[in-house]
């Protein structure tokens, strides 16, 4: 006997398609730069930034649009970064690796190019732009949550425990917290670190929710890991049941409007609880090449500047 019998057809999501992606970031970019202006007021430097960030994010963006992702667009965040997003139906732990190392190993390599030839040809434009190149994907690397370094080291650990990942992204808020307070107490900055930190905690209790609400439905037998598309009425009743229970707030919004205009709320609801599976693609070799080249990333600056003569570009730093 088929499910619909007992169960009532699940309502439609609506997808929100992205729109006036390229004039959102346009206007993001500028608001970017405007923002860096009146604090910093050093235009060299201001362009210097959005070429290397521009150029790192540029990477995300044609992987992405490489393995046919939906809805991609970029943004900057004023004093922040930026950042680009999009969505799939189903992941692939191999194209999220290069999704994810196709913004800092270029920069790494650009970095080095830059400095390199900067140094043999004294243009001291170069080496500071290599320099920043070196200094945002460096930080980038480390591996913490939710930069590019964590997105790396939870795909290679191919962890699925959600309690890994959830105490994962606590510890790194509370490093970033850390040192955005160890650079501030010597006068080195560290506000706008810390503020990210205390951004991220704030991340982490939304994962907690998720989590509960995970393994109350793990405890009732209910298979989360799935698109909506694919979820049987049967399974989003269930879910819907449960996300319910949780959430207070649609409780008491239920009496307040008619069920045709609860149905895309519930129905955004139970697609926020979904995991969206991952197909692990990798072998042990490609694994092993991601490693070898983020540690790289690592020793290649220090192999640069053990081998130039940078001592002119300091005077010029320095006025002499």
């Amino acid at each position: 006997m088929s499910e619909y019998n007992f169960y009532p057809e699940k309502p439609q999501l609506i997808e929100q398609k992205q729109k006036g992606g390229m004039s959102l970031t346009f206007f993001s970019l500028v608001l970017f730069i405007l923002v860096f202006y009146l604090l910093v007021d050093e235009l060299n430097f201001i362009i210097y930034l959005v070429v290397v960030l521009l150029i790192h994010e540029l990477g995300h963006f044609m992987a992405m649009k490489l393995f046919r992702y939906k809805n991609v667009r970029m943004l900057f965040i004023p004093l922040m970064g930026a950042f680009v997003q999009g969505i799939k139906s189903n992941y692939s732990q191999r194209e999220s690796l290069i999704v994810t190392a196709a913004g800092p190993f270029p920069g790494i390599l650009l970095g080095s190019a830059c400095i390199y030839y900067g140094d043999q040809w004294q243009i001291q434009m170069l080496v500071s732009v290599g320099m920043l190149f070196y200094l945002l994907n460096i930080i980038n690397l480390l591996p913490l949550d939710p930069l590019d370094g964590g997105q790396l080291f939870k795909l290679l650990v191919r962890k699925n425990n959600e309690i890994f990942i959830l105490i994962f992204a606590f510890i790194s808020s509370l490093a970033m917290i850390g040192v955005g307070w160890y650079l501030y107490s010597i006068g080195s900055g560290g506000m706008i670190l810390m503020l990210f930190g205390f951004f991220m905690g704030f991340r982490v209790r939304a994962m907690q929710k998720k989590y509960e609400i995970h393994k109350e439905l793990k405890g009732n037998g209910v298979d989360y890991t799935t698109t909506y598309k694919l979820l049987s009425n049967e399974t989003y009743a269930k879910i819907k049941r449960v996300v319910l229970e949780n959430t207070p707030t649609l409780q008491r919004y239920m009496g307040q409007v008619s069920e045709e205009e609860l149905d895309p709320i519930f129905a955004s609801q139970v697609n926020n609880v979904l995991v969206t599976p991952l197909k692990r693609d990798t072998s042990f070799l490609f694994r092993i090449i991601v490693i070898v080249f983020w540690i790289g990333s690592f020793v290649l600056p220090y192999i640069i500047f053990m081998n130039l003569d940078l001592q002119w570009f300091l005077d010029f730093s320095n006025g002499v």
